[in-house]
């Protein structure tokens, strides 16, 4: 009995010592596991804001993990650290400016700070965005004429139609004025003299046919002596 006791309490810590010496190796596998290396970026256009989306991926994805970006010259664009164990796929957000070069950083302490991550990402020349709709309206051949919206109590009156007067009959001015200026063209004769120059008339003719008859008869007298 004494010695399968024995046997027993050498066996067990034999096997604590075993557990204890796994147990170490696991975490120390756990610590050389987490590089660099397991690590990489890529970039894409986000639609809904306009902006690049960096996703940087660690295939571990066991540890706290903070991830800075730089431009070429130095410029710090953003640190952002992420708390969470376990998660594999860390985003941020940059400006979208074609053509851009950005450095990823990756720090996860004790092991690395500010490790670069790949050769970084570069900005596609492509525009990122929404675009917005257009609008063209079918062309219209035959506008239809504007609609009258204006009651018809409101309508103006049309205007009674006006008529020029025909001009007046221009006088003749080639026609006689008549002799006198004033003088009546009805009447006869030249005056109210008429009937005294027509009785002198007939009295010098009553004259004239009596000598005219006087001389007749003197004529044949003398003739018979």
């Amino acid at each position: 009995m004494s010695i399968n006791r024995r046997t027993a309490i050498a066996v067990r810590s034999i096997g604590v010592a075993s557990a204890a010496a796994a147990l170490a190796l696991g975490v120390a596998g756990n610590a050389f596991a987490c590089n660099i290396g397991d690590f990489g970026a890529s970039i894409s256009c986000d639609q809904e804001s306009g902006q690049g989306k960096i996703v940087v991926t660690d295939s571990d994805g066991v540890r706290p993990v903070t991830i800075t970006v730089k431009k070429d010259d130095g410029t710090e664009v953003l640190t952002q650290k992420f708390e969470d164990k376990g998660t594999k796929d860390f985003t941020v957000m940059v400006p979208w400016t074609s053509g851009t070069h950005y450095q990823v950083l990756a720090t996860v302490k004790p092991y690395f700070t500010d490790s670069p991550v790949g050769n970084g990402v570069t900005v596609g020349s492509d525009t990122c965005g929404k675009t917005p709709p257009v609008d063209n309206p079918p062309p219209v051949d035959n506008p239809p004429p504007p609609k009258d919206d204006t009651p018809p109590s409101t309508k103006p009156t049309p205007s009674a139609t006006t008529t020029t007067p025909a001009p007046a009959a221009v006088a003749d001015t080639n026609a006689p004025s008549p002799a006198g200026g004033t003088s009546n063209l009805a009447e006869t004769g030249g005056g109210s003299n008429t009937g005294m120059i027509a009785g002198v008339a007939a009295v010098l003719v009553a004259a004239g046919g009596g000598t005219v008859f006087m001389l007749r008869r003197r004529n044949p007298a003398a003739g018979r002596h």
